[in-house]
């Protein structure tokens, strides 16, 4: 099978570089999958986890925003900040997990930044899921 190179970008420099068969990745407008030869685009990424499928195997990143640039031989993710499994300090991710809710139920109370507070929740939930957590 065809393969397509990808570049994980982040302003503290590459998370993950190589060929893969698919790119899956969920943009503010929905779930794209990509292949070999996929029609140029740019779109907004929403926080989530880039599967990455290469000879019947799933690799996962966890990306915090950004864009994706597809062109047909390569896709560029340019993310605020993107994490590799093996990178993801899971207790970390928990905690944040933990504070994100507290800050959602006292939301509901208080004068807090709903919004906010959503987005810490699944930034930490992607990161847990990555982590295989």
């Amino acid at each position: 099978m065809s393969t397509i190179n990808v570049n994980v970008v982040t302003p503290d420099g590459a998370v993950y570089e190589g060929d893969v068969e698919m790119v899956s990745a969920r943009s503010q407008s929905g779930e794209l999958g990509i292949l070999p030869g996929h029609i140029p685009l740019v779109a907004p990424l929403s926080v989530g986890a880039v599967r990455l499928n290469y000879e019947s195997r799933v690799h996962l990143v966890a990306v915090n925003g950004g864009f994706v640039e597809v062109r047909p031989d390569s896709v560029t993710i340019l993310a605020e900040s993107a994490e590799t499994p093996s990178q993801i300090d899971v207790d970390r991710a928990r905690r944040a997990k933990e504070r994100a809710e507290d800050r959602i139920e006292r939301a509901k109370q208080e004068e807090i930044n709903y919004k906010r507070a959503q987005l810490a929740l699944q930034r930490a939930v992607t990161r847990i899921e990555v982590a295989g957590e």
